[in-house]
């Protein structure tokens, strides 16, 4: 996993409310046990026409939107299902954050475990997100994971929460078990101290 401390980038609008794990990424991509080509599977009925050729006006097919990694989104991000797949898409794309006011609690925590932050922020940073955006798309934030920020363009900053052992496995670039195995010295002296003969 990609360790996340500052990211200055773009900024992509998605301002849907409620976008659900399906709507992220289909069922029929839940095949699969790897994430390969799950990029191309991203908000697939909002991207493409049923014959596959790209929607020109969904956000992620503008030239201005190719290589962000933050997307600001409506309310009510990644409810629905429990798909991990919907984070695995999200980062297979090259999204590293995903800004909202809420999210649903299972998409945050499978977000989390992956190395896609979601970034809580209230209504009127949201608004001016999307302000921003549509005002100019170059337009860059950035994001401060030790600090917990949201910079904006014009030096206003908005704090986000987050609790410590993801920001600490966030920062380190390391899932749970990675949490762990960064453990094992003080595991294999417990064990040390108490072996039994």
């Amino acid at each position: 996993m990609q360790a996340f401390t500052t990211l200055t980038s773009r900024v992509i609008p998605l301002p849907n409310n409620d976008v659900d794990t399906d709507q992220i990424i289909p069922a029929r991509y839940l095949k699969v046990t790897d994430k390969g080509g799950l990029a191309d599977g991203l908000f697939y009925a909002w991207r493409y026409f049923p014959d596959g050729s790209p929607r020109p006006e969904f956000p992620l097919n503008l030239p201005e939107y190719q290589g962000a990694q933050i997307l600001v989104a409506g309310d009510n991000f990644g409810c629905g299902s429990s798909r991990e797949h919907a984070p695995w898409a999200l980062i297979g794309w090259g999204i590293r954050a995903v800004i909202s006011t809420c999210f649903a609690d299972i998409f945050r925590n499978n977000a989390l475990k992956n190395g896609l932050l979601p970034v809580v922020v209230d209504a009127r940073t949201q608004r001016d997100l999307f302000a921003l955006t549509g005002a100019d798309p170059s337009s860059q934030v950035t994001i401060n994971l030790a600090a917990q920020t949201l910079s904006l363009p014009g030096g206003r900053n908005a704090s986000f929460p987050l609790d410590a052992f993801s920001k600490h496995c966030l920062l380190e670039g390391i899932d749970q078990l990675g949490y762990l195995l960064q453990q094992l010295p003080l595991i294999s002296a417990y064990e040390q101290a108490h072996r039994t003969i």
